[in-house]
């Protein structure tokens, strides 16, 4: 039996100081084709530990219903690593945020009218109890008192930046010792005080999450907080996220590795986040709210060590060489970079246009009021209103939704209006109503629930009334459009530009290798391989391309379908060999 413990100012294994040198990889945000691949090039920077989150939604996406396939195979990924020698830190807390759809809780759990996230709340507190109750078994075999690589566990993540309820995080804590997990315990929080004083417990090492000045982040958290015990950046931000519309961030290499150099000189142990971003395939994106609404890109590159795609960054040959000087490791070999390929230009020629598919997709509830996604079994995707305008007279109607979530597209007689966006403060727009009768529909966006701060409690759809001309609009037929699956719609020939319209076309290799498809020229929508949603793009950028893991793709024939929710002209698209922002 293997022992990770605290002795002093050292982590100790087996009875010998070690030092942590750790890197992030989400299992979830990597075809696990690659998670072999990843890890090796993990090992081969020196590094060894692997840190991932546990994203509670990807695993219970119904309540009650489990999910440990595919992408959710976390005891393979485990075991990966540990085969390979390498250690593994979990967070599988109920909350982990991680730029991750509602920071990894379930949105199910919105629908619950009684339901408060993250505190001491029975509803809450009995759902995480039936998540830990099939999770854990899973993972306490793989900890080191078992022969696993398994050596931390975090209780909850950054809950100071929260909240300060200690009776939960205490409940976390006995959860997770109830159910067997006899591994170090850990928090992280930020150096603030408030984050400090309500992220941080008795029997759990204080750990830290920072991306600069680590002499006086760390001489400052000895001062006030805790004297003895290893010092750890549990979060070395080395990069960071990027949002739709907003400039492409990047982190200059030689300041991170200054910053390594001055926190392995201090004697600290680091958790690189990230090691690898990945991607945020599908709708699992978050979003954050500070003021205004900001969901993130599908990439989650995160300008890391690896790429996207999974290659070495001159960062990552900056902190190898650090470490080196360091600690004069014996590196592993490198494996070489996947192949990359311009697969051309593919012309879609088929289409379906989404409002004469909505009975292939979709079965629609009649309701008196619209209601959010969550109130309808739905968790990601879109969601469309409609309703017909009755007993008015024609000319400008003023049409308020009075709260939306995230961004809806407004059509009168099927015939595009206009955008009602969260972030419009007035939320409205002017309708030219003909006289009579008037098919009104919403079509709506869930862009990602947010995953920070005070407003977790983000229901998607329409989340308040419609108003024409200040009168409540009654009388509704809601589509719910999660889109998980559209192998039953019914294409036709190219013939209409304007959307919102699924575009579908063919196309052969004799060879899959990884590739990028390059949406420069189409405004906004998803893209589907083969059945598979690739995840969302958009014009506003920064991300151009989309990455296509080879994995994904077939030898012979293979399907690509758009969903552009704006129309096109000549449906093209092109690849590329290369990630384009």
């Amino acid at each position: 039996m293997s022992r990770f413990s605290i002795l002093g100012d050292n982590f100790v294994y087996n009875g010998s100081p070690v030092t942590i040198l750790s890197g992030a990889i989400h299992y979830f945000r990597v075809v696990p084709q690659y998670w072999e691949d990843r890890l090796l090039k993990l090992k081969a920077c020196g590094l060894n530990t692997v840190e991932t989150y546990v994203p509670w939604n990807l695993h219970e996406p119904r309540p009650s219903v489990f999910n440990y396939e595919g992408f959710a195979d976390i005891e393979r990924f485990i075991k990966i690593a540990g085969d390979m020698g390498l250690w593994v830190i979990l967070r599988p807390s109920p909350y982990i945020c991680a730029e991750w759809d509602l920071g990894g809780l379930p949105s199910w759990l919105l629908a619950d009218p009684d339901m408060r996230l993250r505190c001491f709340n029975k509803p809450f507190l009995d759902r995480v109890d039936i998540y830990y109750d099939v999770l854990l078994p899973k993972l306490t075999p793989l900890q080191c008192t078992k022969g696993g690589p398994v050596i931390a566990v975090q209780v909850e993540n950054e809950y100071g930046s929260y909240g300060n309820d200690v009776k939960y995080m205490e409940y976390l804590k006995n959860a997770l010792l109830g159910r067997g997990v006899d591994v170090l315990l850990f928090t992280s929080d930020g150096l603030d005080e408030q984050q400090m004083l309500g992220g941080t417990l008795d029997g759990a090492l204080k750990t830290l999450n920072f991306g600069s000045k680590p002499e006086d982040v760390f001489k400052k958290f000895k001062e006030k907080y805790q004297a003895e015990g290893p010092l750890m950046c549990a979060e070395f931000w080395l990069g960071w996220f990027d949002h739709w519309g907003k400039e492409h961030k990047k982190r200059d290499v030689g300041d991170v590795a200054d910053v390594l150099d001055k926190m392995l000189s201090i004697g600290a142990s680091v958790n690189f986040y990230m090691f690898h971003g990945g991607t945020n395939f599908a709708f699992y994106n978050g979003a954050n709210h500070c003021g205004e609404y900001e969901p993130v890109t599908t990439s989650y590159d995160y300008d890391a060590l690896l790429d996207e795609a999974g290659d070495p960054t001159d960062k990552y040959y900056a902190v190898r060489d650090m470490i080196r000087r360091h600690f004069h490791t014996n590196f592993t070999d490198l494996p070489k970079p996947s192949i990359k390929k311009n697969y051309g230009t593919v012309i879609l020629t088929h289409q379906a246009r989404l409002f004469d598919s909505l009975t292939h997709i979709s079965t629609p509830v009649n309701m008196a009021y619209p209601v959010p996604m969550e109130n309808l079994g739905q968790d990601y995707g879109f969601i469309l209103y409609e309703c017909f305008l009755t007993g008015i007279t024609g000319g400008n109607k003023l049409l308020k939704i009075q709260d939306v979530h995230d961004r809806a597209l407004i059509y009168l007689n099927d015939k595009y209006t206009g955008i009602i966006d969260r972030n419009n403060d007035d939320k409205c727009l002017e309708l030219n109503v003909p006289s009579g009768k008037a098919n009104l529909k919403i079509l709506v966006e869930n862009m990602g629930r947010v995953n920070y701060g005070p407003f977790l409690w983000d229901m998607k759809g329409i989340t308040e009334r419609v108003l024409l001309n200040y009168q409540i609009q009654f009388g509704w037929n809601v589509y719910p459009l999660p889109l998980d699956d559209i192998s039953c719609l019914d294409y036709g020939p190219v013939a209409c530009s304007e959307g919102p319209v699924f575009y579908k076309g063919m196309f052969t290799l004799n060879e899959p290798a990884d590739t990028f498809l390059n949406m420069e020229g189409w405004n906004k929508g998803i893209v589907y391989i083969n059945g598979f949603n690739l995840g969302r793009y958009w014009s506003i950028g920064p991300q151009k391309t989309l990455y296509i893991p080879a994995p994904l793709l077939h030898k012979g024939m293979n399907e690509i379908v758009v969903f552009e929710l704006h129309g096109k002209k000549e449906p093209v698209v092109c690849f590329a060999d290369r990630h384009i922002w």
